[in-house]
Protein backbone atom coordinates (compact mmCIF):
# COMPACT_ATOMS: atom_id res chain seq x y z
CA UNK A 1 0.00 0.00 0.00
CA UNK A 2 1.10 3.49 -0.48
CA UNK A 3 -0.51 6.72 1.28
CA UNK A 4 -2.12 8.95 -0.89
CA UNK A 5 -2.69 11.85 1.53
CA UNK A 6 -4.39 10.62 4.64
CA UNK A 7 -5.88 7.62 2.19
CA UNK A 8 -3.86 4.11 1.81
CA UNK A 9 -4.24 2.96 -1.69
CA UNK A 10 -2.33 0.11 -4.16
CA UNK A 11 0.71 0.87 -5.14
CA UNK A 12 -0.48 0.84 -8.41
CA UNK A 13 -2.97 3.63 -7.84
CA UNK A 14 -0.90 6.15 -6.32
CA UNK A 15 0.85 7.59 -9.50
CA UNK A 16 -2.59 7.54 -11.30
CA UNK A 17 -3.97 9.54 -8.87
CA UNK A 18 -1.08 11.90 -8.25
CA UNK A 19 -0.94 12.78 -11.91
CA UNK A 20 -4.71 13.47 -12.29
CA UNK A 21 -4.36 16.34 -9.29
CA UNK A 22 -1.61 17.62 -11.41
CA UNK A 23 -3.45 17.59 -14.44
CA UNK A 24 -6.74 19.10 -13.08
CA UNK A 25 -4.49 21.93 -11.70
CA UNK A 26 -1.91 22.72 -14.21
CA UNK A 27 -3.87 25.84 -15.62
CA UNK A 28 -3.59 27.32 -12.46
CA UNK A 29 -0.60 25.77 -11.08
CA UNK A 30 1.46 29.05 -10.77
CA UNK A 31 -1.02 30.92 -9.67
CA UNK A 32 -2.23 28.99 -7.09
CA UNK A 33 1.17 28.93 -5.36
CA UNK A 34 1.60 32.45 -5.52
CA UNK A 35 -1.80 32.75 -3.40
CA UNK A 36 -1.57 29.76 -1.30
CA UNK A 37 2.32 31.46 -0.20
CA UNK A 38 1.63 34.81 -1.03
CA UNK A 39 4.43 34.76 -3.17
CA UNK A 40 7.09 33.19 -0.86
CA UNK A 41 7.51 29.83 -2.91
CA UNK A 42 9.77 32.29 -5.24
CA UNK A 43 12.00 33.08 -2.48
CA UNK A 44 12.32 29.81 -1.85
CA UNK A 45 12.73 28.73 -5.12
CA UNK A 46 15.67 31.46 -5.24
CA UNK A 47 17.17 30.05 -1.84
CA UNK A 48 17.70 26.93 -3.96
CA UNK A 49 19.06 28.39 -6.85
CA UNK A 50 21.36 29.78 -5.29
CA UNK A 51 22.35 27.06 -3.36
CA UNK A 52 22.83 24.78 -6.26
CA UNK A 53 24.88 27.48 -8.08
CA UNK A 54 24.60 26.16 -11.59
CA UNK A 55 27.80 26.53 -13.46
CA UNK A 56 28.26 27.17 -17.62
CA UNK A 57 28.46 23.87 -19.60
CA UNK A 58 26.66 21.69 -16.68
CA UNK A 59 24.27 19.53 -17.43
CA UNK A 60 21.34 19.57 -14.85
CA UNK A 61 18.00 17.27 -14.41
CA UNK A 62 15.15 19.20 -12.70
CA UNK A 63 12.77 16.28 -11.66
CA UNK A 64 9.13 16.74 -11.32
CA UNK A 65 9.72 20.14 -12.21
CA UNK A 66 6.51 20.65 -13.74
CA UNK A 67 5.92 24.01 -15.37
CA UNK A 68 9.36 25.36 -15.29
CA UNK A 69 9.76 27.48 -12.62
CA UNK A 70 13.02 25.88 -11.25
CA UNK A 71 14.24 25.15 -14.37
CA UNK A 72 14.03 28.32 -15.68
CA UNK A 73 15.97 30.22 -12.38
CA UNK A 74 18.85 27.59 -13.29
CA UNK A 75 18.97 28.54 -16.45
CA UNK A 76 18.83 32.03 -16.14
CA UNK A 77 21.30 32.12 -13.36
CA UNK A 78 23.59 30.28 -15.46
CA UNK A 79 23.85 32.92 -17.72
CA UNK A 80 24.30 35.29 -15.93
CA UNK A 81 27.82 33.21 -14.67
CA UNK A 82 28.45 33.71 -18.24
CA UNK A 83 27.06 31.18 -20.50
CA UNK A 84 24.55 28.21 -21.04
CA UNK A 85 23.43 25.18 -18.60
CA UNK A 86 21.32 22.41 -19.97
CA UNK A 87 18.26 21.76 -18.23
CA UNK A 88 15.93 19.24 -18.70
CA UNK A 89 13.02 18.77 -16.77
CA UNK A 90 10.89 15.85 -16.15
CA UNK A 91 7.58 15.34 -14.86
CA UNK A 92 5.30 13.04 -14.58
CA UNK A 93 2.15 15.15 -15.73
CA UNK A 94 1.83 15.91 -19.99
CA UNK A 95 -0.64 18.86 -18.50
CA UNK A 96 2.50 20.39 -16.34
CA UNK A 97 4.53 19.61 -19.19
CA UNK A 98 2.62 21.66 -22.21
CA UNK A 99 2.06 24.52 -19.39
CA UNK A 100 5.65 24.56 -18.86
CA UNK A 101 6.62 24.62 -22.48
CA UNK A 102 3.85 27.35 -23.05
CA UNK A 103 5.60 29.65 -20.75
CA UNK A 104 9.29 28.66 -22.32
CA UNK A 105 7.91 30.09 -25.86
CA UNK A 106 6.40 33.63 -24.02
CA UNK A 107 10.39 33.77 -22.09
CA UNK A 108 12.13 32.68 -25.16
CA UNK A 109 13.99 30.28 -23.34
CA UNK A 110 16.05 27.89 -25.53
CA UNK A 111 17.91 26.53 -22.26
CA UNK A 112 15.01 24.18 -21.14
CA UNK A 113 13.89 20.92 -22.51
CA UNK A 114 11.40 18.88 -21.67
CA UNK A 115 10.31 15.16 -20.94
CA UNK A 116 7.93 13.06 -20.13
CA UNK A 117 8.99 10.57 -16.89
CA UNK A 118 8.89 9.06 -13.65
CA UNK A 119 11.00 9.90 -11.09
CA UNK A 120 11.21 6.46 -10.64
CA UNK A 121 12.55 5.59 -13.64
CA UNK A 122 13.93 8.62 -15.05
CA UNK A 123 14.83 8.59 -18.83
CA UNK A 124 18.43 9.70 -18.43
CA UNK A 125 21.67 7.54 -18.64
CA UNK A 126 23.53 6.29 -15.48
CA UNK A 127 25.94 9.33 -14.60
CA UNK A 128 24.96 11.79 -17.04
CA UNK A 129 23.72 15.09 -15.08
CA UNK A 130 26.02 17.55 -13.08
CA UNK A 131 23.15 17.87 -10.83
CA UNK A 132 19.42 17.05 -10.06
CA UNK A 133 16.94 19.01 -8.20
CA UNK A 134 13.45 18.22 -7.33
CA UNK A 135 11.05 21.20 -5.63
CA UNK A 136 7.81 20.69 -3.62
CA UNK A 137 7.69 17.09 -5.80
CA UNK A 138 9.68 14.07 -3.54
CA UNK A 139 6.63 13.70 -1.35
CA UNK A 140 4.45 12.55 -4.49
CA UNK A 141 6.65 10.02 -5.74
CA UNK A 142 5.41 6.50 -4.70
CA UNK A 143 8.28 4.82 -3.57
CA UNK A 144 10.48 8.11 -2.21
CA UNK A 145 13.45 5.14 -1.47
CA UNK A 146 13.28 4.46 -5.16
CA UNK A 147 13.27 8.24 -6.39
CA UNK A 148 16.09 8.85 -4.36
CA UNK A 149 18.39 5.97 -5.52
CA UNK A 150 17.07 6.89 -9.20
CA UNK A 151 18.53 10.59 -9.20
CA UNK A 152 21.88 9.37 -7.50
CA UNK A 153 22.03 6.41 -10.70
CA UNK A 154 21.91 9.95 -13.11
CA UNK A 155 24.08 11.91 -10.99
CA UNK A 156 27.74 12.13 -12.38
CA UNK A 157 30.15 11.40 -9.35
CA UNK A 158 30.95 14.64 -7.74
CA UNK A 159 27.23 15.28 -8.89
CA UNK A 160 24.55 17.00 -6.42
CA UNK A 161 21.47 16.45 -5.46
CA UNK A 162 19.36 19.22 -4.19
CA UNK A 163 15.61 18.62 -3.13
CA UNK A 164 13.33 21.80 -1.75
CA UNK A 165 10.07 20.56 0.08
CA UNK A 166 7.40 21.60 2.36
CA UNK A 167 8.77 19.94 6.00
CA UNK A 168 8.25 19.97 9.51
CA UNK A 169 7.70 23.53 11.26
CA UNK A 170 9.97 23.83 13.78
CA UNK A 171 9.15 27.36 15.74
CA UNK A 172 7.10 27.34 18.57
CA UNK A 173 3.50 28.38 18.15
CA UNK A 174 3.89 28.52 14.18
CA UNK A 175 2.94 24.66 13.95
CA UNK A 176 -0.69 25.19 15.07
CA UNK A 177 -1.10 28.12 12.59
CA UNK A 178 0.20 26.88 10.15
CA UNK A 179 -2.32 24.07 10.63
CA UNK A 180 -5.69 25.52 10.42
CA UNK A 181 -4.32 27.29 7.62
CA UNK A 182 -3.60 24.31 5.61
CA UNK A 183 -6.77 22.34 6.32
CA UNK A 184 -9.25 25.70 6.57
CA UNK A 185 -7.74 27.83 3.75
CA UNK A 186 -6.03 25.78 1.45
CA UNK A 187 -8.95 23.77 0.03
CA UNK A 188 -10.81 26.71 0.05
CA UNK A 189 -8.70 28.62 -1.98
CA UNK A 190 -7.96 25.52 -4.69
CA UNK A 191 -11.55 25.38 -4.82
CA UNK A 192 -12.35 29.07 -5.83
CA UNK A 193 -9.33 29.26 -8.05
CA UNK A 194 -8.48 26.14 -9.31
CA UNK A 195 -12.05 24.37 -9.25
CA UNK A 196 -10.68 21.62 -7.15
CA UNK A 197 -10.69 21.45 -3.93
CA UNK A 198 -9.57 17.71 -3.20
CA UNK A 199 -6.29 18.56 -5.04
CA UNK A 200 -5.42 20.67 -2.18
CA UNK A 201 -6.57 19.20 0.82
CA UNK A 202 -4.56 16.29 -0.94
CA UNK A 203 -1.75 18.84 -0.61
CA UNK A 204 -2.01 20.05 2.92
CA UNK A 205 -2.44 15.83 3.82
CA UNK A 206 0.86 14.75 1.71
CA UNK A 207 2.99 17.42 3.60
CA UNK A 208 1.97 15.97 7.03
CA UNK A 209 2.83 12.66 5.84
CA UNK A 210 6.21 13.42 4.46
CA UNK A 211 9.41 12.84 7.20
CA UNK A 212 10.75 15.10 9.67
CA UNK A 213 14.40 16.97 8.31
CA UNK A 214 16.16 14.40 9.72
CA UNK A 215 14.31 11.44 8.94
CA UNK A 216 14.30 12.68 5.13
CA UNK A 217 17.90 13.47 5.84
CA UNK A 218 18.56 9.61 6.94
CA UNK A 219 16.37 8.21 3.35
CA UNK A 220 18.57 10.31 1.64
CA UNK A 221 21.90 8.69 2.82
CA UNK A 222 20.61 5.48 2.59
CA UNK A 223 20.41 6.34 -1.35
CA UNK A 224 23.74 6.14 -1.21
CA UNK A 225 24.21 10.21 -1.52
CA UNK A 226 26.70 11.29 0.87
CA UNK A 227 27.30 14.45 2.94
CA UNK A 228 23.75 15.59 3.63
CA UNK A 229 23.37 19.33 4.82
CA UNK A 230 19.69 20.59 5.77
CA UNK A 231 18.67 24.30 5.30
CA UNK A 232 15.22 25.37 7.19
CA UNK A 233 12.70 27.93 5.63
CA UNK A 234 9.88 29.67 7.39
CA UNK A 235 10.48 28.11 10.34
CA UNK A 236 10.70 24.76 8.81
CA UNK A 237 7.56 24.96 6.82
CA UNK A 238 9.93 24.40 3.85
CA UNK A 239 13.32 22.85 4.14
CA UNK A 240 16.55 21.88 1.78
CA UNK A 241 18.08 19.26 1.65
CA UNK A 242 21.38 19.23 -0.10
CA UNK A 243 24.29 15.59 -1.08
CA UNK A 244 26.66 14.37 -2.95
CA UNK A 245 27.45 11.26 -5.08
CA UNK A 246 30.98 10.93 -4.06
Amino acid sequence: MASFGYREVGEGEKSALVQGVFSSVARRYDLMNDLMSGGVHRLWKDAMVEWLNPQPGQNIADVAGGTGDVAFRLADLARLRGGHAQVLVCDASAEMITEGIGRAAELGETDVRWACGDAEALPLADASVDACTIAFGIRNVTHIERGLAEMRRVLKPGGRFLCLEFSRVQAPGLDALYERYSFAVLPRLGEWVAKDAEAYRYLAESIRRFPAQASFARMIERAGLSRVKVRNLAGGIAAMHSAWRL
